[in-house]
């Protein structure tokens, strides 16, 4: 597992989002060239969403093969299909829909109008099992498929994906799924991949932007735990990049490496 994180500082929002994209068909090009097919796992937030959509603009998307590409995502709010706050229905606007994909290869999480209604707890083992058959097909004895990239937003309490801190979800071990209930955030009823599913990705990608979330950036890079800043905890296998915009990077801790784009 991967111990240093990279940090890469951009100037400004809009900037990260389009280097973002840009190394994001790299990646995928490289894994589509090295085993036939590419894995990322998505992220709402406005930097996630942002990223998609520069992704959509740029005629480099055209590199990547998008019917060999597996989607998923790291969280999702419990809501009926096409609400506009899922993290699924925004990322069908800013780039999915544009897309020529597989659509047995697109995996969103349940919505509270399908066949577990209210019952986020089920909702949630049936995204695990989705997780698991998929990784059965491949081949893997493991209950996870190949991850190539996990992309993850920070909020300015360091909470990734839907795992906020002191809550129960950043404590699991076993599962790589849970239901979130009583979020400190609206909606109060999520699902989350958990930090075990998190950190079995190859290359984890934390976007962040924004002054607001220094604090929570330098938190998380200065070693705090998990339950204090699950951001922090948040590691890939092989690699972590985190991607700033120079107001986020205000906190790196001083010595840690950087490296700065124009």
């Amino acid at each position: 597992m991967a111990t240093a994180p990279l940090v890469v500082v951009h100037h400004d929002a809009r900037l990260l989002a389009q280097a973002a994209a840009a190394r994001l068909v790299t990646r995928l090009v490289d894994a589509q060239a090295a085993r036939g097919s590419g894995s990322v796992v998505l992220t709402g937030g406005g930097v996630g969403t942002a990223v998609l959509a520069a992704l959509a603009a740029s005629p480099a998307r055209d590199a990547v093969d998008w019917r060999r590409v597996d989607l998923w995502w790291g969280d999702e709010r419990y809501l009926p299909s096409g609400d506009p706050d899922r993290n699924e229905t925004q990322a069908r606007a800013a780039l999915l829909d544009a897309l020529p994909l597989d659509p047995s290869r697109v995996h969103p999480m349940p919505a509270s109008d399908g066949p577990d209604g209210a019952d986020v707890d089920a909702a949630a083992e049936r995204y695990a099992d989705e997780l698991a058959r998929v990784a059965a097909h491949e081949g893997s004895h493991d209950a996870l498929p190949t991850f190539d990239v996990l992309l993850l937003g920070v909020g300015p309490d360091a909470h990734v994906a839907s795992l906020f801190p002191d809550m129960a979800a950043v404590h699991e071990q076993a599962r790589s799924v849970v239901a979130v209930h009583g979020a400190p955030k609206p909606p109060p009823t999520r699902i989350s991949l958990t930090l075990p599913a998190i950190v079995s990705a190859d290359e984890v990608w934390l976007l962040v932007a924004g002054a607001e979330k220094a604090s929570a950036v330098g938190l998380a890079l200065r070693g705090a735990g998990p339950v204090q800043a699950p951001a922090g905890s948040a590691v890939g296998r092989r690699s972590t990049l985190w991607l700033l915009d120079r107001a986020a990077a205000a906190q790196v801790p001083p010595g840690l490496v950087r490296f700065a784009s124009p």
